[in-house]
């Protein structure tokens, strides 16, 4: 009995030992030090993606060959991408890798959620190489280093990418679209929102115009086909918006409806958290769905799917005033929404409404037009060209009050009209003033304000392109009918030309 009693007493000390050299592995595994000749192997080719290198490159052409080139406003600077097997996701991520043929990045900052490791804060391997069947690819160790020491949360925790395929994934598309490109990969694991500003202002910091962020993310997990496409879609217009809280605020009610097998709407939650917030402090204003697929439109079973987004963030270059024209797409919902609150809450009690939950944009002065359109024809247009005191917003409502009741071309508008009215906002660049306006006038890009002693007139920019006038009728026009001056005045000394530039939207 001693002797069995002692040999079970050496087996769990042992096991106990066995158990402590494990996690003394893994400790030195997450705490060591990379080498810049250290070369992280694959872990997915093969089951990903192919291991052949030939077969990998033939099926990347594939998808890209029969990928459309989708325009995107501006210059890009940031992807949302699937990351499944290519085989389930790559026709989909294809339409993103299609709009770096071409382009030239320095850099390209990779961010996506850990699978396989646990840990808070922002994961970043530092430096070395990443394989793949397709060749090496540099890590680039000083933006690595730089995003590092801005805060406690960003650290080396190479481990974290040893077994992990969200990044990986990204790299032989990248191999074959661009050349002389680095990469910065970066796991997030549990994470908050100081830990997530705490990137953005890092990354906001070291970037340039030559590099690239992509967000690794797939969107809903295993509900029905119907159901994914539903989800997915009120995800993606999320996205769409720019704004973090419409993105978590979608996530939250999707999430509450307790739909069968929707066990997420995005794997990558976080990451994408980071991506608008990074977007915003960018100015990438111009965000664009690529594709949406899901696994059920990819192998036909409908039951259990994945969805697969691609989604692209640009940055239109700046003109004159155009700092002050930058909204997003939840600002302009929301000054679309007050401007038809505002008349239909007046009509019924004749009471004017309070907006107080708005966004620190649309709180600076700025000038607007408002114009309501019924059947296609106008139905009331008035604004403010400069606005100096008053916050947009307030502008905004008074602006359709007046629109509505206070054009004197048109009767005021009834509250049983307001149901065929749609509103259209335009907000206005600060004016400024030409010499030439053959050379400095753009047809459809500028709104145009002539003045000469006590007349006036303005058109905004949309005028001309809804009208198809081409300069000289839209000046002959302006000055005529507009402003009651002679048709030709613009042409000659002593009136004032101003040119204005405007961020046109409607419901």
């Amino acid at each position: 009995m001693k002797i069995r009693e002692s040999s079970k007493i050496l087996l769990i000390v042992s096991l106990v030992l066995l158990l402590l050299i494990i996690i003394l592995i893994f400790k030195y595994m997450g705490r060591q030090k990379i080498s810049k000749e250290s070369i992280r192997q694959p872990v997915v080719a093969g089951s990903f993606y192919p291991a052949n290198p030939d077969v990998l490159s033939e099926q990347i052409d594939y998808f890209l060959n029969r990928t459309e080139d989708i325009p995107v406003q501006g210059e890009l600077r940031m992807l949302i991408l699937p990351h499944a097997g290519y085989e389930a996701s790559g026709s989909v991520a294809a339409y993103g890798f299609k709009k770096l043929i071409g382009k030239k990045f320095k850099t390209v900052v990779i961010i996506g959620p850990s699978h396989s490791d646990w840990f808070e804060g922002n994961a970043v391997y530092p430096r070395g190489i990443w394989q793949t069947p397709l060749g090496k690819v540099e890590i680039d160790a000083d933006l690595a280093e730089k995003l590092i020491k801005e805060n406690k949360s960003i650290f080396n925790r190479p481990q974290a990418h040893y077994q992990e395929h969200c990044l990986e994934i990204m790299l032989p598309f990248l191999q074959k679209v661009l050349k002389n490109f680095k990469i910065v990969p970066v796991i997030v694991g549990q994470s908050n929102e100081e830990s997530r500003q705490a990137l953005v202002r890092a990354l906001n910091k070291h970037l340039t115009d030559d590099d690239l962020v992509i967000i690794s993310s797939d969107l809903s997990h295993y509900p029905s086909y119907k159901t994914a496409n539903e989800v997915d879609q009120k995800t993606i217009q999320a996205i769409l918006t720019g704004e973090v809280k419409m993105f978590e605020k979608s996530i939250r009610e999707s999430m509450a409806q307790d739909l069968p097998g929707l066990d997420t709407c995005a794997c990558g939650e976080e990451a994408i958290k980071i991506g608008l917030s990074l977007a915003q402090s960018l100015n990438l204003n111009q965000i664009k769905l690529l594709k949406y697929a899901n696994s059920g439109d990819i192998f036909g079973d409908n039951s259990r799917v994945v969805g697969y987004p691609a989604i692209a963030f640009g940055k239109t270059e700046q003109s004159f005033g155009e700092k002050n024209l930058s909204l997003t797409q939840a600002d302009k919902q929301t000054l679309l929404k007050i401007a038809r609150e505002s008349i239909e809450s007046y009509l019924k009690n004749k009471k004017i409404s309070q907006f107080d939950d708005v966004s620190e944009r649309l709180q600076q002065p700025q000038g607007v037009f408002v114009t309501l359109n019924k059947d296609g024809q106008l139905r009331g247009c008035i604004g403010r060209i400069i606005e100096e005191k008053e916050p947009l917003y307030e502008v905004v409502s008074e602006m359709a009050l007046a629109a509505a009741l206070e054009d004197p071309r048109f009767v005021p508008v009834k509250l049983e009209e307001m149901k065929e009215i749609e509103m259209e906002i335009s907000v206005l660049s600060p004016l400024k003033k030409i010499k030439d306006p053959f050379k400095e006038i753009e047809i459809g890009k500028y709104g145009v304000l002539v003045q000469k002693g006590f007349n006036s007139g303005v058109f905004l920019p949309q005028v001309a392109t809804e009208n198809n006038w081409d300069l000289e009728m839209f000046m002959g026009e302006l000055c005529e009918h507009k402003a009651g001056l002679a048709r030709e005045d613009w042409k000659k000394p002593g009136i004032d030309i101003y040119i204005f530039s405007a961020e046109v939207f409607s419901e």
